[in-house]
């Protein structure tokens, strides 16, 4: 009779053993399945969403208000990163920081390549911003003194631009083969010694007060919120600095790609910015 009562209790206690492993191990399971979901989903997650870099004006203002909804239409999320020099979006993009960029023209893209070795790629033209000539402490263009002074960027593509867009307001002539990367070197008539003040592009705005004239790009003109009767002079229509989204080489065809492009070459993003700068400070591309 013990025998049978201790063979018993022996027998309840192996088979409590044996359901408490088994309740582990399905605990176990499930919890590692519950990790794996939670990551897998984590993942898919962080795949819809499109990281771009941006200037303030008017780039990250198109993207936000135009771009992001359209996206978001198709389940993926932007997230836009503010850049406010022209350097540090491109190496950002370069190196994996960020999907996109969506801040320079054609030409800086190319000379960029070439003078840093990176490897980046125009996806798609979104819009042009006319380059303009404004009043500092001279009211006109006919009213410039002698030896006045010239604010203008500083890096190659924008001097250049600027440098060929006062050759178009006729008040000095450039060599022949001078380019798109043209310097104060390359003026050939300069009939009222005007003098140069050569400065990082952001920064032209601060010193339009103590300029005669500046070249400012659009962009930095809008941000600094320059008043639209002080412009003297327009780039024409037909300019080739288009602004594009710019991607590293190889990534062209993935599908935040595709989805960015199709979704800022809408039409929709045309009507906003024509719009939203009825003055043609931003003309989106046919």
């Amino acid at each position: 009779m013990e025998i049978t009562k201790e063979r018993n209790k022996w027998l309840l206690g192996a088979i409590a053993v044996a359901v408490a492993a088994v309740l582990a191990f399905g605990l176990t399971a499930c919890g590692g399945n519950s990790s794996s979901s939670s990551a897998a989903d984590t993942a898919s997650s962080e795949d819809k969403v499109i990281t771009v870099g941006a200037s303030p004006t008017p780039h990250a203002q198109i993207l936000n208000d135009a771009v992001k909804p359209a996206l978001e239409a198709e389940g993926w999320t932007l997230e836009v990163k503010e850049f406010t020099d022209y350097v540090l979006p491109n190496t950002a993009t370069e190196d994996g920081e960020i999907d996109a960029n969506y801040f320079q023209h054609i030409p800086y893209l190319e000379d960029f390549n070439a003078e840093q070795g990176t490897h980046l790629v125009n996806v798609a033209g979104v819009h042009i911003e006319p380059m303009r000539v404004y009043a500092g402490k001279a009211a006109s263009l006919d009213e410039l003194a002698d030896g006045a002074l010239v604010a203008v960027p500083n890096d190659a593509t924008n001097e250049g631009r600027a440098l060929l867009l006062l050759q178009s307001a006729g008040v000095i002539t450039l060599n022949e083969d001078a380019g798109v990367t043209a310097t104060p070197k390359d003026i050939k008539d300069n009939p009222k010694n005007l003098q140069f003040k050569e400065v990082e592009a952001a920064s032209v705005p601060t010193v339009l007060p103590d300029v005669d004239i500046a070249v400012i790009n659009t962009n930095y003109a809008l941000s600094a919120n320059i008043p639209a009767d002080t412009i003297l002079f327009t780039e024409s229509g037909d300019s080739p600095y288009v602004n594009v989204l710019v991607v590293k080489e190889g990534n062209e065809n993935t599908d935040k790609t595709k989805a960015l492009v199709a979704a800022i070459t809408s039409q929709d993003v045309k009507d906003y910015i024509t719009k939203n700068y009825p003055d043609g400070e931003v003309v989106p591309v046919a």
